[in-house]
């Protein structure tokens, strides 16, 4: 780069991925052929130096492994030692069986980080999940299948292929055009299904796999014409679900108002499965405050009447939302 200084962008990717006192040496031309002057001086004093005459050039000694923790080959390398010959008893004896449950329960971690909105617990379990993206690739790559870079390949190329309206210069008018042309793309992929409904993970949460069951009906025209439809299919089965007389009807009813009430929250524009996750945490947070409450009054909620229930759970909406 000229004289003018370090450019602001390759100083701020510097300082993103060093520390401050990291070494750097900032080569520069002085007069007569060849000749070039080398000053030694870190990430961190880049930023205050002066411009310096002529044409000039960084000379940036790699971090340690150890010392580059933002590094994804970091990761992966870690992830692989902890692995190998001399790693960690428990990671090693893992497998894609044993993983799962915490593959779940990492993605349901991140969800709860996401909804409560605090930017360090999402950074936190985001970091969870990918370990596991990572253990998988790993285990994978020790059986010769596949390493974490196929699957970044993978990834990458289909996100380019998908996305001609980016990538390849083709005019879209909205998000719809965008979604229609991802479905003609993955059927040029030859990921054409028999069904509509093939696909749907039939480990989805029951609600969720409910709302990507009738998306999927929906888009080969199985669907109400309006809204209307939608709430007065939720009412009949509501009733048929009181009719029920025996456990095993009354399990059958239920479950289908509860498609019901999936269908209708789509055609609201509201996912079922997000909205319960929310309102069990609203719940959680008023009756929390609820037994805080009683326990300040001397008493617990067992001791209570319905009236005086009710009055601590008003007390709570209004102090917890």
């Amino acid at each position: 780069f000229s004289g003018a200084g370090v450019p602001a962008a390759l100083w701020a990717e510097l300082a993103r991925r060093y520390p401050a006192s990291h070494p750097v040496s900032l080569v520069t031309t002085v007069d007569g052929p060849g000749q070039v002057q080398v000053m030694p001086t870190t990430v961190g004093e880049l930023a205050r130096r002066e411009a310096e005459p002529g044409l000039a050039c960084l000379y940036l000694p790699p971090l340690p492994w150890d010392q580059d923790l933002g590094s994804f080959a970091t990761a992966e390398q870690i992830v692989a030692r902890l692995r190998g010959e001399g790693g960690c008893p428990w990671d090693r004896q893992q497998t894609h069986e044993s993983l799962k449950r915490y593959l779940l329960e990492e993605c349901f971690e991140a969800l709860e980080a996401l909804d409560q909105g605090a930017p360090e617990r999402v950074a936190e379990e985001l970091g969870d999940l990918l370990l596991q993206v990572l253990l998988h690739s790993e285990i994978y790559r020790e059986e010769g299948a596949f390493d974490v870079h196929d699957v970044l390949r993978g990834l990458s190329t289909k996100l380019i292929h998908r996305h001609p309206h980016v990538f390849a210069g083709l005019e879209v008018k909205d998000a719809a055009e965008v979604v229609a042309n991802w479905e003609v793309l993955k059927e040029a992929e030859g990921k054409v299904r028999e069904s509509a409904l093939d696909g749907v993970p039939v480990g989805l949460p029951a609600l969720a796999r409910a709302l990507e069951l009738q998306r999927r009906a929906a888009k080969v025209g199985f669907d109400w014409p309006t809204p209307e439809g939608a709430w007065e299919k939720l009412a009949e089965e509501v009733q048929e679900l009181r009719a029920a007389a025996d456990p095993g009807a009354q399990r059958g009813e239920l479950g289908d108002v509860l498609f019901s009430l999936v269908n209708a929250a789509r055609w609201l524009g509201l996912d079922a499965e997000e909205a319960l996750r929310v309102g069990n945490a609203r719940f959680e947070r008023r009756f929390r405050h609820m037994e805080r409450s009683a326990r300040e009054q001397g008493s617990a909620l067992s001791s209570l009447d319905l009236a005086g229930l009710d009055q601590l759970w008003r007390e709570a909406k209004a102090a917890v939302g």
